[in-house]
């Protein structure tokens, strides 16, 4: 579309706006109906530790936000000479799982404690044994239940439990709903209803340290709904949250919140059975919708829903790429340093192109972990980044490039492996996120690191926000009796462009010769978390 047609699709307010919180940044994605991109904005942010808990304060959710949203009106005025007053829809993901829990009176009790902690250990072990179904340390009954055990003053309090994307649509239309991918994060969900297991919560309701409070279960956590159901409208109030100027009107037709996850599923046309996507960023996590259930329970397998409700097995490694971006910045600080002005872009294009061209296959004997957090794939209570390598190893930077790639898939790796011996099967998997920008590298150590054929759509860096307004224009553009993957098949995803790349041998046999490091170093990555105690978090 020219600029013509663009400033009048905007004045008329016939876009749509997807808002994303994820772990490092807050984007906005504005679509128009063609679902082309014509806008973005975002906010970089951090979560800190408080108390040894990880989390963001709720003034940071709405400067985030808000900051966002100005630079989408900016950078939409700057290119169209247009400001957004109308969206005709708009939705809110963010991050899965973590506890929100507010009183009647509508006020937060303790600070947001995100997917990030890893303290709910004897609630995950508890609660899956009583359900026969794993419940993650992450997910929002786990933190409930683990304050109940550490008899925590404020659950007595409680009248309203739920997550980011929960909170922020809550806020943005009134409704205390959520999305059916991201309310599985929460409580697990039964299928045949659509609706948290009822089962499951009379066992929960049933423990006696439960009964102790006069809250129920079902009464505190958020209604879940169904991709392409309405889940409120933009109100005035909203509104001014989002657009404190003023300018934007109230009224837009507002999807069910969603996680990340759901998001991914979307943005990857990966909602049907049988199909998989892994999304790459400070976290990774590998969705495959399941055609039978698993034939045991696994800690590394957590059984969430699509946002249509099919039921997916999802691999989550709380690591990913964050040492992989710390050391990058740190070549950036040296290329200043030095005088040479380079942009991020073209920095990430060299130093993973040197991963692919100019290492060996295993990335010379170094090994090492990733990890800022604890992780769960792995046992370990907390992070402590580090970089192994013996005298002999090979120590250059493409070596250290692709260590730096194929451990960000390391403890994904070990959850897959559980999902192969399963036989749960996968047409492709197709693959999103920042580090897929720079083309063929990520994706082709990835499909060694799987020894699957990997995807690439055009569409890639798009990722959550955009999901998530794809997900609002099917509430307000969808045909009568028109399914969520009819439309994502039909229109959505009718011409994208896509690559796949299937795992060469050299490359196969180098992650798994990584992998056999990885795996037996573990032990080191323990004796750093106890030899160097952390400053912020101290010992759990």
């Amino acid at each position: 579309m020219v600029k013509k047609e663009v400033k009048q699709i905007i004045e008329s307010g016939n876009v749509a706006l997807g808002i994303e919180f994820g772990s490092t940044t807050i984007k906005l994605s504005l679509i128009a109906d063609d679902f082309k991109t014509i806008g973005s904005g975002s906010y970089d942010w951090e979560n800190n530790l408080e108390n040894g808990l990880w989390t963001y304060s709720i003034d940071d959710i709405w400067l985030g936000l808000q900051t966002a949203y100005q630079k989408l009106n900016r950078q939409v005025f700057n290119h169209y000479g247009a400001e957004i007053a109308t969206i005709k829809s708009l939705g809110v993901s963010a991050m899965m799982h973590g506890y929100l829990a507010f009183d009647k009176n509508d006020q937060l009790l303790v600070p947001f404690r995100t997917w990030r902690n890893a303290t709910t250990g004897q609630a995950s072990t508890d609660l899956t044994k009583l359900f026969g179904f794993n419940i993650p340390q992450r997910w929002s009954i786990a933190h409930l239940y683990q304050a109940i055990l550490n008899q925590e003053a404020h659950v007595k309090n409680i009248d309203f439990l739920t997550t980011l994307a929960g909170y922020v649509h809550w806020q943005l239309t009134g409704k205390k709903v959520i999305g059916i991918g991201d309310a599985s994060g929460m409580f697990p969900i039964e299928t045949a209803t659509g609706s948290y297991n009822q089962n499951m919560m009379q066992q929960f309701s049933s423990l006696k340290s439960v009964q102790q409070y006069t809250w129920q279960i079902a009464n505190i956590l958020p209604k879940p709904l169904k991709a392409g159901e309405i889940a409120g409208q933009l109100t005035e109030v909203g509104a001014k949250l989002l657009d404190p100027t003023g300018r934007l009107k109230a009224g837009a037709i507002v999807a069910p919140p969603e996680g990340d996850a759901s998001t991914g599923m979307v943005s990857t046309n990966s909602i049907k059975t049988k199909a998989g996507n892994i999304s790459v960023g400070t976290s990774i996590f590998s969705m495959i919708v399941l055609e039978h259930n698993l034939k045991h329970v696994y800690n590394n397998i957590d059984i969430v829903n699509t946002p249509t409700g099919l039921p997916v097995a999802m691999v989550h490694a709380n690591n990913s790429a964050s040492d992989l971006n710390a050391w990058t910045k740190l070549f950036d600080q040296f290329a200043t340093m030095i005088g040479s002005h380079i942009s991020t872009d073209e920095l990430y294009k060299i130093l993973f192109n040197a991963a692919l061209n100019d290492a060996e296959a295993d990335a010379g004997g170094l090994t090492g972990y990733g990890y800022y957090s604890g992780e769960n794939i792995t046992a370990m209570p907390e992070g402590r980044p580090l970089l192994v390598r013996q005298p002999e190893s090979a120590f250059t930077i493409g070596n250290l490039m692709r260590f730096h790639l194929f451990t960000a898939f390391g403890a994904i790796k070990i959850g897959m492996r559980i999902l192969s011996d399963e036989a749960v099967l996968t047409d492709n998997i197709v693959a999103q996120g920042g580090v897929f920008k720079t083309p063929i590298v990520a994706q082709k150590l990835l499909a060694a690191a799987l020894n699957t054929d990997i995807t690439v759509m055009k569409t890639a860096s798009e990722g959550g926000p955009w999901g998530m307004a794809i997900l609002s224009l099917y509430v307000t553009d969808k045909l009568p009796d028109q399914t969520l993957d009819e439309f994502l098949d039909d229109t959505v995803f009718a011409h994208e462009e896509s690559e796949t790349i299937a795992p060469e041998t050299s490359d196969v046999e180098g992650f798994d010769t990584f992998m056999q490091r990885y795996i037996a170093g573990l032990d080191i990555e323990l004796a750093a978390i106890k030899a160097l105690p952390s400053k912020k978090e101290g010992n759990h």
